[in-house]
């Protein structure tokens, strides 16, 4: 028995949707998915032991962005070790490090981290920024701004994501210990990614980011992680193209020319 994650999400969703294998859904707002077969948020640790018993396989799904996130996916993960789970599958981030420039990349790390000195059997599938994200960094005016310079930034689908984990999950034991860097086929700047869209970029320095977003009156750790997002791409860190999708899957990931007129 698989526990699918996130189910309501959309990777969650579309894993449990492709899966051929025996798997419950796991949402941790049931008012999203009221046919989902179980529900339990990721920091109650007893709630969570209760929706994964009688389970194999965890599928772990990143909490919501949170300055406690790292604790409450530690909370999950002990879940799992009281409820029995054997194996964990983790949607990790690309370039996840301990100081890698992305500051929600730093939890990713410290999960995997937390997940190996479990003893549990792991896989780790690290994706690069959604693909689907990319248009919607656009303003209403159809601008796109931020410090991302002339950096590459490698995306991947939500479909070619959801394709790998399943193939993983399909076939666990030839995977068990393994980390997959999750990219599309191409590394492109957001100049290349807003004249495929139809869009403008403008870059922007970090003071200029900082000051653009003040108006959301967003938490400054939600701030740091989008602009620190762009930060990563102007660095260098997500242009890295692997070929693990299609070697997970058989096919050539969606490219970001595929998303022109979104």
């Amino acid at each position: 028995m698989i526990v699918v994650s996130g189910a309501s999400g959309q990777v969650g969703g579309r894993v449990s949707k492709l899966l051929t294998k025996p798997h419950v859904r796991l949402v941790r707002d049931r008012a999203k998915m009221p046919e989902a077969e179980r529900s339990a948020d990721y920091a109650d640790k007893s709630g969570m032991v209760r929706a994964l018993r009688d389970a194999e396989t965890l599928f772990l799904v990143s909490g919501r962005e949170d300055p406690h996130r790292l604790q409450v996916h530690k909370t999950a993960v002990d879940a799992a070790v009281e409820a029995g789970i054997g194996r964990i599958v983790y949607l990790s981030f690309a370039g996840a490090a301990e100081d890698c420039t992305f500051t929600f990349g730093r939890d990713h790390w410290h999960t995997e981290q937390y997940i190996r000195a479990t003893g549990l059997r792991y896989t780790f599938l690290r994706d690069n920024l959604y693909l689907e994200m990319i248009p919607r960094l656009a303003g209403a005016d159809g601008v796109i701004r931020g410090p991302a310079g002339d950096g590459r930034v490698a995306a991947v689908s939500y479909d070619d994501i959801a394709a790998s984990v399943v193939a993983v999950l399909e076939d666990p034991q030839s995977h068990e210990h393994r980390t997959y860097t999750l990219t599309g086929p191409e590394a492109f700047t957001l100049h290349e990614a807003a004249a495929v869209l139809g869009k403008t970029y403008v870059p922007e320095t970090v003071e200029e980011a900082y000051a653009s977003r003040a108006h959301y009156g967003a938490p400054d750790f939600e701030v740091a992680g989008w602009v620190t997002s762009y930060q990563a791409i102007a660095n260098g860190e997500l242009a890295e193209v692997t070929g693990d999708v299609e070697a997970l899957t058989g096919r050539r990931p969606r490219s970001v020319s595929e998303l022109k007129g979104a």
